[in-house]
């Protein structure tokens, strides 16, 4: 899979040079196996109290997304509960990536 680039750039990290394709800012960036791990084993533990926990979150962090996802599921002939639930999950593994990549991004520069 090809992705489009920026730039291509060269980083020493502990004496050894790293080279790499610095992604646009506008691409989703790659969730890494580790990320999604890491959040499943959150979401995983207690389902139905993670989901309220985003509920919260996102009702602060971004409510016009929150209410989209509402709305959506409740709109649906699917379990509501199980889409707000997929879309919780990816909302937060795009976060997740994008704080990553970006941790990631201020650590060459």
């Amino acid at each position: 899979m090809f992705y489009p680039i920026d730039e291509f750039e060269i980083i020493v990290y502990n004496h050894i040079y790293i080279a790499g394709y610095i992604r646009k800012k506008d691409m989703i960036p790659i969730i890494s196996e580790e990320d999604a791990a890491s959040v499943f084993g959150e979401i995983f533990q207690d389902i139905p109290a993670w989901r309220k926990k985003m509920i919260h979150y996102l009702k602060e962090e971004n409510p016009e997304i929150n209410t989209a996802i509402i709305e959506a599921a409740n709109k649906t002939d699917l379990d509501p509960k199980a889409v707000a639930l997929g879309a919780y999950m990816t909302y937060i593994l795009i976060e997740t990536a994008i704080k990553e990549s970006d941790a990631v991004m201020n650590f060459s520069q």
